[in-house]
């Protein structure tokens, strides 16, 4: 393992953990922090730590603590980032202004994939992946986890693109990124809040040893530079049902282009009518998306020291 940047706090046993080739899996703050309710948000975070201690692995939530970038947050820091009030969301452009001014955050996926890698964390887990907007025609957004993937060299455990975005577009910019999307145990790319997006999926896997076999194989072929996406579906009797998702996203859209939300404004206003509107199911469903995420990671992460 190289030498880990001087700015970049491991926590003693995750160092230790890495060390001596025990399984590691990152877990981004910014699921905790800013998808629950604050109790709700702690809760789940030791809870989802709990499930890949449960599979052998450490889990390493990172963050970012009165400027210092963390890969393995302890408990009082944890409570800090989760519970905290006015904790801002972190992408990777943020790290060097929030690192200068000594100040918290919680890290998205792009920014978290990007400090597991630099600790040397190569299996991470998480919910759903950004990507492109709709109407990025016209607006040109697009999540920086895109440019992340083809720069970071992780697994990225998820359920598919979140369901909000342009998933067709999505595809097409990994592809174009030449990021592997790998299913598992599927040949469609899952929707995140519904089992499937109705996209298919040239390559997949059976088993977590496959999955790290995979991505050995993706170093060994000199694609040591960029991701690979492992996107695990829900079962269909855990999915948010896909006639009542199908319709409170197209309210959602009528909404936010009523009301003129763009840029950084999408995705909370998006996720939280969702929640708003389904009843309180697309936040059960999100919840059980990171449990079974983490123990697939925490699996592949075994996996891929032996």
């Amino acid at each position: 393992m190289s030498a880990v940047p001087a700015a970049i706090h491991v926590r003693p046993d995750v160092a230790a953990a890495l060390e001596g080739r025990h399984p590691v899996v990152a877990l981004e703050s910014t699921l905790f922090a800013h998808g629950l309710p604050r109790h709700d948000g702690l809760e789940l975070a030791h809870r989802i730590e709990a499930i890949v201690a449960d599979e052998g692995a450490l889990a390493a939530t990172v963050g970012v603590v009165a400027g210092r970038p963390t890969v393995g947050l302890d408990d009082e820091e944890l409570e800090l980032i989760v519970s905290g009030s006015d904790i801002p969301k972190l992408g990777i452009r943020d790290l060097p202004s929030c690192v200068a001014a000594g100040r918290h955050g919680a890290t998205t996926v792009a920014s978290t994939a990007h400090l597991a890698a630099q600790a040397g964390i190569s299996v991470f887990a998480t919910g759903g992946l950004g990507g492109v907007h709709r109407e990025a025609r016209d607006t040109w957004d697009e999540s920086a986890d895109l440019q992340a993937l083809a720069t970071t060299p992780v697994i990225v455990v998820c359920a598919g693109v979140k369901s909000i975005l342009d998933v067709n577009a999505t595809l097409q910019r990994l592809e174009t990124l030449g990021v592997p999307v790998v299913g598992y145990r599927t040949t469609n790319f899952p929707g995140f809040y519904v089992s499937t997006s109705g996209h298919d999926l040239v390559w997949s896997v059976h088993d977590p040893a496959m999955a790290a076999r995979t991505f050995w194989m993706q170093r060994a072929l000199g694609l040591a530079d960029r991701a690979m996406v492992l996107a695990a579906p829900l079962p269909e009797a855990e999915q948010l049902d896909p006639t009542l998702h199908d319709r409170v996203l197209h309210r959602a859209l009528e909404q936010m282009r009523s009301r003129g939300i763009t840029g950084p404004g999408v995705t909370p206003f998006l996720l939280d009518y969702f929640h708003s509107n389904t009843g309180g199911q697309s936040l059960r469903v999100n919840v059980r998306i990171i449990e079974r995420n983490a123990r697939l990671a925490a699996q592949v992460a075994a996996a891929s020291v032996t």
